[in-house]
């Protein structure tokens, strides 16, 4: 071998070592519920590969619930999460001196999902014809939940709850155990719909169109990863966002993402979920006026106020404590919405 050849073998078994040295940084994902169509929004940057571009190894998992996802986030078992921000409003105000509490870091759900539904047969149209009625959803629903701010935005009188295991919600309204319930609009209704009910004989009443300007699911973050691996944090925000861009630009084919997680999946309901939870939640017009990822303080602030009143929590919520905005990506980068179409008016 000539001294060439063995200076340039040196030199690539070195460059080998610094590669193996700069290993993808770990960052473990917790969603809110199980692998459906709006996962895609986290699926999509894994299946091409921009978490692995940025130097990141994300792992996401499946979640039950958005208090799951909190509590994991706050014990150190994720560095990340998706959650409903109302969920960590709560964690916060009633466990005031937990030393890990996590914080929301974007903004993905501009609106809360929330909504009530009811059978068109129940001669229930409005919000005040809820009143005196039986409504049925799991204790953590957090329709269930914040319904003293729907119930008072809309003066609603009172009303009969009857608790259920999510998978038991939809059937119960259907055999007539309960009035309405209470879901993600872009759950209950394609669940609803699963159990032979026509959608025109469905009545939903979604929270944000009636009086209700919660903030849905946010990206939340232990403050740990924040502190030893900000720029982390920061490179995962910004390839999630170019994965958002595309799942807004083509909702089908990035489904066959989520298909990939979950090989069980019905593709064509997912599609309609993703669909759906796009155009009420993710490309609202709260959204579109707000920017993508980002919150508004005094919107917050509000929520703030409203959460601890409905949830009745230990303490009152400081909008400050629970969101940051220092790790977003630029204005530019967070410009993922699609454009509306503007009507000439012919």
């Amino acid at each position: 071998m000539t001294l060439s050849k063995l200076i340039r073998r040196v030199l690539l078994i070195q460059i080998a070592g610094v590669s193996l040295c700069q290993a993808a940084t770990p960052i473990k994902f917790q969603l809110d519920w199980r692998f459906e169509g709006p996962s895609a929004l986290f699926l999509q940057p894994v299946a091409k590969g921009y978490f692995k571009q940025a130097g990141l190894d994300v792992s996401i998992d499946a979640g039950n619930g958005s208090g799951g996802t909190v509590t994991r986030v706050a014990s150190g078992s994720y560095d990340l999460g998706l959650a409903d921000m109302a969920a960590l409003m709560e964690f916060h105000a009633n466990n005031p001196d937990a030393p890990n509490k996590p914080v929301a870091i974007m903004m993905v759900y501009n609106n809360t999902p929330a909504a009530a539904f009811a059978l068109k047969a129940s001669g229930i149209k409005t919000p005040a014809d809820l009143a005196g009625k039986r409504l049925g959803a799991p204790v953590f629903d957090a329709g269930r939940k914040a319904w003293p701010i729907f119930a008072k935005a809309n003066k609603v009188g009172a009303v009969t709850w009857t608790s259920m295991d999510p998978a038991l919600r939809e059937t119960m309204l259907v055999r007539g155990d309960v009035d309405a319930i209470t879901g993600f609009s872009f759950t209950s209704m394609l669940n609803l719909e699963a159990r032979g009910v026509k959608p025109q004989d469905i009545v939903v009443l979604p929270y944000a169109q009636h009086g209700v300007k919660l903030y849905g699911n946010a990206i939340i973050a232990s403050p740990r990863i924040l502190k030893d691996n900000p720029e982390a944090v920061k490179a995962f925000l910004l390839a999630f966002s170019k994965g958002v861009k595309e799942v807004l630009a083509n909702p089908d084919a990035s489904i066959e993402a989520v298909k990939a997680r979950d090989g069980i999946i019905n593709v064509e309901v997912e599609k309609r979920r993703l669909k759906m939870a796009i155009d009420q939640v993710v490309n609202s017009p709260d959204a579109r006026a707000e920017g993508f990822g980002q919150v508004k303080l005094p919107r917050l602030s509000l929520m703030a106020s409203q959460v601890a009143d409905a949830f009745s929590t230990k303490s009152r919520v400081n909008p400050e404590a629970v969101w940051t905005p220092a790790y977003l990506p630029s204005i530019a980068e967070l410009n993922v919405l699609p454009r509306q179409e503007v009507s000439d008016g012919r």
